[in-house]
């Protein structure tokens, strides 16, 4: 069943709180980031952005800034091969961008042109010494004006098309009017969500070196060395194995870190250019003005109920704001709309989105992928629905819960569902209906809840290669190697990957080395980190691996013991032994030592692989939860202060206890930022708050208290039952804080962020 715990595991790696590999090294500083490296002979590059947000390039002169000593490469876009990437897997048709502008400019900091030095300083000097003019056009700066009859075109191309609209997603399940007919009560309403920097400590990084037969070894801060590969050895017209990628240590990525960015095809092609190694690292400014955002997005959602709560249909109606380039919004135009139609059972459904191109820097992945800004429509309707239907928000969730076996038509469906048990478990745990009867004027609390995919299936549509694949070679002295191209971006993968191997193997982790993330020593076949897809489809690629492995091995002992075929091998405890007779048994060394003898000095290596199968266009399985948000408002400045955050959350079988509490801290302070502080500020395009002073993120000392229990299912498409429980966490946070914010103040937040201006203003403490 589904909802069980699964009663093969036996007492070892897996559940059990193992701290990080990489752990000892960041705490000492040894860790190797990035912008650590040094080659020699290295140069150092700089890129020059456009200062305006949209217009044409008339003229680019370069002549001062190749004269000064020191510079030894300069290159413009006419320089290069100038071959477009983008989403290449699920949409080829939109890629749009060039690694350096060709003749038009699309935001306030567009690429323009690329220097490398002996010196940064030089390559600094270098970049203000370019000379570029430029014939300025009008700019779009939201989806409204961006979508206006008259509104410039950002893509000239588009003019035949559908102007600023890159593209478009559609949804379709029961007669959505014909349904809405039966409703007794019908909530239309409109939102505004805004974009949010992914705000990693580590800025981009990357260092190229090139060789003598024309190949390039890329260094980058990256949560996807594949793509990286591939889209950059386009761009350069190389072989694909001519490009070697390899992720050092990152300082986190959110989905900021996981395309081709310019900096990595300029340090490449001047690599090539000069035969030096050529190093680019952004600055904060940069990332803050330039960097991937989440999309601002403006959603309009109708949803209908019956008296007794019952759901009978939502139409949503979602438009992103893409800025300059595709990106990722293709995909995150189609999610969005998935999870618009999650977590509650929708007989009829309505989906249609638009993502819209405007003279800002582009917006991409970044943790939940579209379902931050769907589901907080989604749970805020929920919450007005409750009160105009005078039914506890949690009831009302609850006769509306998906549960196993619940699906989207044509879409998706839900193999396993611990939603229904989150539900009580938060609600008990954070004595909802008792304490929240009893609140002072100024105290609130909010429910906020989630579900989240675990690895997407529509990812690799044009591939010939599987989902995800390792590589696992045994040796005689008892441990074992493993190989993957799955990314640890800080997350922890790494030291879950090796429990999944340990568990399967009945080995140590300590006995397990992992090389991870390298082109050319680790299988392809991963996408990288995103869509929470590493614990999933990685974590299955090793099971097969690991079954191979034993199954080799399971013959040695046979051989040994003289066992027939009615006993089955097991492997615990690093010993190699037969169920029902278990005096007979040897070491995993000594069976691994057994078959290499046996097999001439063959090594024992195995190649493990995962393709999930008639999963519907979205994923294998889904993560759920609720959480519980408690608040004080002040009432005289409206500052929000939030005391205690409870989460119940269904992510399967618990691998790394420690590592999902991790992963829930950090997603309840980002959560914190999109509700309550982090925002851009904008004028015509340009990014007016480019430092941490400025751009607000949670501290410290803003944390809550924190209070999580995890509702253990088994998840039968997973590794030992395991779900995702890293994006997914991120999503509640906001609304349960915004309902907490309106149970204390009567203020409804349909224009993100939360701020003291806008509660005064509803409260009439500030009529200015």
């Amino acid at each position: 069943m589904a909802n069980k715990k699964n009663p093969d595991i036996q007492q070892g790696a897996v559940g059990r709180s193992v701290p990080r590999v990489d752990a000892p090294d960041k705490a000492t500083g040894k860790a190797m980031f990035t912008a650590d490296m040094k080659l020699p002979g290295m140069l150092y590059g700089k890129l020059l952005r456009s200062p305006v947000p949209h217009a044409r390039i008339l003229n680019i002169d370069i002549s001062k800034a190749a004269l000064l000593p020191g510079v030894k490469d300069v290159i413009v876009g006419k320089n290069t091969p100038g071959i477009k990437y983008g989403n290449w897997r699920l949409f080829p048709q939109t890629q749009d961008e060039f690694p350096l502008a060709m003749n038009k400019v699309r935001f306030i900091g567009d690429e323009v042109a690329a220097v490398a030095a002996i010196d940064p300083d030089i390559a600094e000097e270098a970049i203000g010494l370019i000379d570029v003019d430029y014939d300025e056009l009008p700019g779009v700066f939201n989806v409204d004006d961006a979508m206006a009859p008259e509104a410039p075109l950002i893509h000239d191309e588009m003019e035949q098309l559908d102007g600023n609209i890159s593209i478009d997603r559609n949804i379709d399940v029961g007669d959505v009017e014909a349904v809405f007919a039966l409703a007794d009560i019908i909530l239309e309403d409109s939102f505004l969500l805004h974009a949010v920097s992914h705000a990693y400590l580590e800025p981009c990084a990357v260092l190229a070196q090139p060789d003598t037969e024309g190949r390039i070894t890329l260094w980058t801060s990256t949560q996807a060395p594949y793509i990286v590969q591939c889209l950059l050895a386009s761009t350069l017209e190389l072989p694909e194995n001519h490009v070697r990628v390899i992720k050092p240590h990152v300082g986190g990525g959110f989905g900021g870190k996981m395309e081709l960015r310019p900096w990595e095809f300029c340090a490449a092609f001047m690599a090539k250019r000069t035969g030096k190694p050529v190093k680019f690292v952004l600055s904060r400014a940069e990332e803050l003005t330039t960097g991937r955002t989440r999309h601002a997005m403006k959603i309009r959602s109708k949803v209908g109920f019956k008296k007794d709560g019952t759901i009978v249909a939502k139409d949503f109606e979602a438009y992103l704001d893409g800025g300059a380039y595709n990106s990722m919004g293709p995909t995150a135009t189609f999610l969005c709309g998935n999870f618009g139609a999650m977590l509650y059972r929708y007989p009829a459904y309505r989906y249609r989105g638009y993502h819209v191109y405007t003279n800002k820097a582009p917006a991409g992945a970044m943790r939940g992928f579209g379902a931050p800004q769907a589901m907080y429509v989604s749970e805020t309707q929920m919450n007005i629905a409750a009160e105009k239907l005078g039914i506890d928000p949690i009831d009302l969730r609850l006769k509306n819960a998906m549960v196993e076996g619940d699906a989207i038509e044509g879409v998706t469906k839900i193999s396993s569902a611990g939603f229904v048990e989150s539900l009580q478990k938060v609600a008990e745990m954070s004595q909802w209906k008792t304490k929240r009867a009893n609140l002072p004027s100024n105290k609130g609390m909010g429910i906020g809840c989630y579900s989240f995919i675990s690895g997407g299936v529509f990812n690799w549509f044009n591939t010939p290669y599987h989902f995800s694949a390792c590589e696992v070679r045994a040796y005689d002295d008892g441990t074992v190697h493993l190989l993957t191209m799955a990314s640890d971006i800080g997350q922890g993968s790494d030291t879950v990957l090796r429990q999944i191997l340990a568990q399967s193997l009945g080995i140590e982790v300590e006995n397990i080395r992992i090389t991870s993330a390298d082109t050319t020593m680790t299988p392809k076949a991963d996408l990288g980190t995103w869509g929470s897809r590493v614990t999933l489809m990685n974590g299955n690629a090793i099971l097969d691996a690991a079954r191979k492995i034993k199954e080799k091995l399971a013959q040695m002992v046979s051989l040994k013991f003289n066992l027939n075929v009615i006993y089955e091998i097991d492997f615990a405890n690093g010993r190699v032994f037969a169920k029902g007779k278990p005096e007979s048994y040897i070491s995993f060394a000594e069976a691994v030592s057994m078959w290499v003898k046996a097999n001439r000095g063959e090594e024992l290596i195995a190649r493990g692989y995962y393709t999930p199968r008639d999963k519907g266009l979205t994923t294998p399985a889904y993560s759920f939860g609720a959480q519980v948000a408690e608040v004080e408002v002040d009432p005289d400045t409206g500052i929000v202060s939030v005391e205690k955050i409870t989460t119940a959350h269904d992510c399967g079988t618990v691998i790394n206890p420690l590592s999902v509490e991790g992963q829930l801290e950090g997603s309840i302070h980002m959560g914190l930022g999109y509700i309550l502080s982090e925002q851009f500020v904008m004028r015509e395009g340009k990014v007016l708050n480019t430092t941490f002073l400025d751009y607000k993120i949670p501290a410290a000392e803003d944390m809550p208290q924190i209070e999580s229990c995890a509702i253990e299912t088994y998840e039968s498409e997973g590794p030992f039952g395991a779900k995702e429980a890293g994006e997914g966490l991120a999503i509640p946070t906001a609304p349960a804080v915004a309902h907490a914010v309106y149970d204390a103040t009567g203020y409804r937040c349909k224009e993100l962020p939360i701020t003291p201006e806008k509660i005064l203003r509803a409260t009439g403490k500030l009529t200015q």
